[in-house]
């Protein structure tokens, strides 16, 4: 049996501009951060042939092409089974539709988890590449590369999208003392809301390949943004980075009508009365999880609770995609 596990992640800063849609004319940059919130797949062999899928959903089915999950078909194809006999099961810390990555981290997980069955080592470059292949260009979905390559590596990471479609991941090189105090005062919430990053992402996609000049200055602001946040996490500055956090939410929303809504800009509100000093949605916006950089934390989370909303706690992960047992 061969178990894998990949983390979920947060975005610190240039989220977007990680779309083949924009990077390959422009080039992408951001900043990313894994955390100790995981996705696993299990890998067995079973006695009889077939293939046995658990996920939400049970599927026994005899060969891959009747498989219904779209990025288990793709990944599975991708393996080239002469007799598929395999079983695969998987299960999510947090579910899917938050804005935390967890297609990206299933798939990462997935591609490790049957090499590994193979008896094959991958690099982490090579598994975020592969679930990248599965996701953007075998089912054509409207995903950047950020999910797939802060799950595969882990930390907290800086990511260069280059127009050739390489991609150059390197630590952000902070002390230690700037990233407990970053681990510290970064806070989850939960909205309540969950969504498919797809209707977003999609029409930033459409808009992007028409060179829309909205979108294209937007991104082109949120990536010097990524970059201004590096300098001041590497500079030990948390807090112009929680003001930049904010200064990136305001834009972020400019960038579909449907970013936000009406409540969660009240809980946003609320946050920055309460002792936040700035923060977004994480993922393509629309629902999922608020995320705050307070320096007061008591008050925030008081406030937090007292609107209903769940807090999840978090550490970073720095391991990344990684086989468990085999």
């Amino acid at each position: 049996m061969i178990i894998t596990r990949s983390p979920l992640r947060i975005s610190l800063g240039g989220g977007g501009t990680d779309l083949p849609s924009y990077y390959e004319k422009f080039g992408g940059f951001l900043i990313a951060a894994a955390i100790d919130r995981y996705v696993y797949v299990t890998i067995n062999r079973p006695f009889g042939a077939g293939i046995r899928l658990k996920y939400s959903d049970i599927e026994n089915v005899d060969t891959v092409e009747e498989v219904r999950h779209p990025i288990l078909r793709e990944a599975l194809r991708m393996m080239n089974l002469r007799t598929p006999q395999i079983e695969i099961t998987t299960l999510a810390e947090i579910p899917s539709g938050t804005g935390l990555g967890s297609s990206g981290s299933f798939t990462t997980a997935l591609v490790k988890a049957l090499y590994a069955h193979r008896r094959r080592l991958l690099h982490s470059s090579e598994v975020a590449r592969l679930a990248c292949e599965i996701e953007i260009e075998r089912l054509h979905e409207p995903v950047g590369k950020q999910d797939q390559y802060i799950a595969a590596y882990g930390g907290v990471t800086c990511f260069e999208f280059h127009p050739d479609g390489s991609v150059h991941a390197k630590p952000l090189s902070i002390e230690m003392d700037t990233l407990f105090e970053l681990e510290d005062n970064l806070l989850l919430f939960f909205t309540g809301f969950s969504r498919s990053a797809g209707s977003l992402l999609q029409d930033q996609k459409a808009r992007s390949e028409v060179a829309d000049p909205e979108m294209i200055e937007n991104l082109h602001y949120v990536k010097d943004l990524g970059y201004r946040s590096q300098r001041a996490l590497e500079a030990g500055k948390c807090h112009e980075f929680g003001e930049l956090l904010h200064e990136h939410w305001e834009h972020k929303k400019r960038r579909s009508k449907g970013m936000s809504n009406p409540k969660i800009d009240e809980w946003y509100e609320l946050g920055r009365r309460s002792g936040a000093i700035g923060g977004k949605l994480v993922g393509a916006g629309g629902g999922g999880f608020l995320m705050f950089y307070a320096e007061d934390r008591k008050n925030l989370r008081q406030a937090m609770r007292d609107a209903g909303l769940e807090e999840v706690r978090f550490r970073f992960d720095f391991e990344g995609t990684k086989v468990l047992m085999s």
